[in-house]
């Protein structure tokens, strides 16, 4: 991503294909695919959370298979620009709490802003046991992974014979 930003001089957001039924959970763009690349689009459009018929209203990506929609992914590569944006959102807000998405789609207005398609595993922070899942498959993909099985393959029989009385 920070190579894309750099070699495009622009902001960069990791996005993911995203089943309707899914993206009220997400952030998602609108835009077009930038030719010859099959992962780099040209985002136009953000809007957090939208409901699936406002997505097929205003968040169209043309090529993308139907009732789905690339929603944010978590990362991104920001230009100072964002931060002059917030800024005036936060002062405009009156004490009242503002949105980094909401500053992303001011920011698709101004400049060029791309957005990266990864296809990985994502984790939901904000749900129940969302930080757990994501330390556990970052545990289970690195160098100690059988080490990791092992100790959780040990504390789950300790944990059932605990609960059976044995």
């Amino acid at each position: 991503m920070v190579e894309v930003a750099i070699q495009n001089s622009c902001s960069v957001s990791a996005v993911t294909p995203t089943r309707e039924n899914l993206i009220p959970n997400y952030g998602t763009i609108g835009g077009k695919r930038i030719h010859p690349t099959n992962d780099l689009y040209l985002i136009d459009k953000v809007i957090e959370k939208p409901t699936p018929t406002l997505a097929e209203q205003k968040l169209i990506i043309p090529g993308m298979r139907a009732g789905h929609y690339l929603c944010f992914f978590g990362m991104h590569v920001l230009s100072p620009s964002v931060m002059s944006i917030l800024e005036r959102n936060l002062k405009n807000a009156g004490g009242n709490k503002i949105g980094l998405t909401e500053a992303l789609n001011e920011l698709a207005q101004k400049e060029q802003y791309l957005a990266l398609e990864k296809n990985d595993w994502r984790f939901d922070m904000g749900t129940k046991y969302g930080l757990l899942k994501a330390q556990l498959a970052l545990a289970l993909s690195g160098n100690d992974r059988d080490q990791v099985m092992s100790e959780l393959l040990e504390f789950f029989v300790s944990k059932n014979m605990n609960s059976t009385g044995k």
